[in-house]
Order: C-alpha cells, then sequence, then structure tokens
C-alpha cells in the first residue's frame, strides 16, 4: 500500500509542478496563464493521461487516509506530524477540488480555466474562504514534500543535513504560496471576472 501510494503520488506531483507552473504564468496577465493552460490541456486531458491521473488522485485518497488512521500513534516529530496532517489536507483538498472542476466542466458547462478558478478568490466574501483554501493547498503539497525528503534524505548538500533542506522546501512553499496570490489577484487589486462566471459568486 505504502508503495502504491508513492507511485501515486508521484504521478500527481509531476501534475501538480506543471499545474503550479500555470499558476505563476498569471504574473504576465489572465491571457498568458490561459494560453498555457491550452497548452498543457493538450496532454493531461487526453482520455488516457486524464485517466491515469484521475486513477492516482483515487489511489492516493484512499491509501493516504488509510496510512493516516494507521499511524496516529506512531508520528511524534514536527516533520512526522506534518507528513501525516498535510497528507489529510491534500486528500480532502483533492476530493473537493476534482469535483468542484468535472461539476463545473460537466453540469455547469463551463470553461474551467484561469476565471473558474479566481472568480471566488477575487470576490469578497467568498475570498475569506478561498484564500485559505487554496493556500493551505500549496503549503500542505511543499509541507508533504518536505516531510517525505527529511525522512529518506541521507545526504548533506551544499553543507546542509536533511532537516534543513527539508525547511527550505518549506520555505520555498511559502514564498512560492505568496508570488502565485499575486499573480491570481493582479497584484492584490482584485481580477474582473466574466459574466459567465458569475454563477459561481451567486451573481
Amino acid at each position: 500500500m505504502r508503495q502504491l501510494h508513492y507511485y501515486a503520488g508521484l504521478t500527481i506531483a509531476v501534475f501538480v509542478a506543471f499545474h503550479l507552473l500555470n499558476h505563476l504564468s498569471s504574473l504576465y496577465g489572465p491571457e498568458t496563464h490561459i494560453a498555457m493552460m491550452v497548452t498543457l490541456r493538450t496532454v493531461y486531458r487526453h482520455p488516457l493521461v486524464e485517466t491515469i491521473l484521475l486513477s492516482a488522485v483515487l489511489v492516493q485518497v484512499g491509501s493516504g487516509l488509510r496510512l493516516f488512521w494507521q499511524t496516529r500513534q506512531s508520528t511524534t516529530t514536527f516533520y512526522e506530524k506534518m507528513h501525516r496532517w498535510t497528507g489529510l489536507y491534500l486528500a480532502t483538498f483533492f476530493l473537493v477540488h476534482l469535483s468542484a472542476v468535472l461539476g463545473g466542466r460537466l453540469l455547469l458547462h463551463l470553461d474551467t480555466n484561469f476565471y473558474f478558478g479566481v472568480a471566488g478568490l477575487n470576490t469578497f466574501p467568498f475570498s475569506l474562504f478561498f484564500v485559505p483554501y487554496y493556500g493551505l493547498a500549496i503549503l500542505s503539497f511543499f509541507g508533504h514534500i518536505a516531510s517525505i525528503h527529511q525522512k529518506k534524505g541521507t545526504r548533506t548538500i551544499a553543507g546542509l543535513p536533511p532537516v534543513s533542506q527539508a525547511n527550505g522546501i518549506l520555505l520555498m512553499g511559502i514564498l512560492l504560496t505568496v508570488v502565485i496570490f499575486y499573480g491570481l489577484t493582479n497584484g492584490f487589486q482584485g481580477v474582473a471576472i466574466p459574466v459567465e462566471y458569475n454563477v459561481l459568486i451567486g451573481r
């Protein structure tokens, strides 16, 4: 089960890395973000690739919840606890986020592009939910990776032991979260949402 969880996680991590890179492109505006997404979709929306990704998520969530329960009494260090709780948040986020995206595509017939993702983020009071919702997802992703690295790391790199390397990964996640939010909110000034996405914010 741990091996299944590990390899499903690697599959998802590759997608998430490109997804976060896509979000970073929002620093150059919504049009750049959408253009990159259109290019990436030629890969991850291929029926075979999409099936593999969705299957990996289901395996990751199922095995992760089981591991969360099994390790409830064996986690003692900071990174062990972080590994466990970030995994739980990511499992919850994947289920909620995928349901929302698939619902937007199949039920609301919306293009689940930049504006679909940022409608709530840029609209008060929905932003009170979506800021921590997205922020904790990115932080949990990097926290999970940092925890795994700290556990499996054996080499000193640039004079830094594994725990310091893990701290660096965590810090990078914090900085990246701020930068991504900067891009997704037009420099914290807000993004104008097209009228077709008003259904997402009750307008």
